[in-house]
């Protein structure tokens, strides 16, 4: 099992936002304290929502899904102790879930979105480790001047048929209009391009 205490980097949730290049998907910002990296997460709508109103301290008039969750693991004494995003593969991301019961530890998958809607309810923290970052974090440039005039289009091209530094200008132009969903699409791509060089 993966109980490793040591290398954790603690997270915070950064936003959400809706994406401009994925209909119905949702790019849940998560970042470093004071650090320019930050990873994008895709998430559909209905995990969005949950999360948002959790961020937000809104209450429903009937529990969602990750209500019911956490009212079923609190009447029955299990506490989430913490969430760790501990892989990312093939442009996923993968999650456990650190129960604690009467003294007890256990360790359950979850889905990334799940997690952290959780994590949010049950006040717990949300850790990810430095290969996870350096795989799949993207590093939001607070200096950008982006006073070029030319706009490069890729209607096209497949973003696969451009080569890489094509690819990392995109990716620089996706994140300084905020399209986190588009930006972690473009990262997959050139961390796929970068190991079959």
């Amino acid at each position: 099992m993966y109980f490793c205490k040591m290398n954790k980097i603690l997270l915070e949730v950064i936003g959400l936002t809706f994406s401009n290049s994925m209909s119905g998907a949702y790019a849940l910002i998560m970042g470093e304290k004071n650090s320019k990296l930050r990873l994008p997460i895709i998430i559909g709508e209905a995990e969005a929502q949950s999360i948002a109103i959790a961020m937000e301290g809104h209450e429903n008039r009937r529990p969602l899904t990750h209500d019911l969750f956490k009212s079923f693991a609190e009447n029955f004494d299990i506490k989430i102790t913490e969430v760790i995003i501990n892989t990312f593969k093939e442009g996923l991301f993968y999650s456990k879930l650190h129960c604690e019961k009467d003294g007890e530890m256990s360790v359950i998958d979850s889905r990334t979105s799940d997690a952290i809607a959780l994590a949010l309810r049950f006040g717990c923290p949300i850790y990810t480790y430095p290969q996870v970052m350096e795989e799949a974090g993207i590093e939001i440039d607070v200096d950008t001047d982006s006073e070029d005039e030319t706009e490069t289009s890729t209607d096209a091209m497949t973003l696969e048929d451009y080569d890489i530094s094509d690819l990392e200008v995109f990716l620089r132009e996706a994140i300084e209009e905020e399209d986190y969903a588009k930006a972690s699409v473009l990262r997959d791509i050139i961390n796929k391009k970068k190991m079959l060089l």
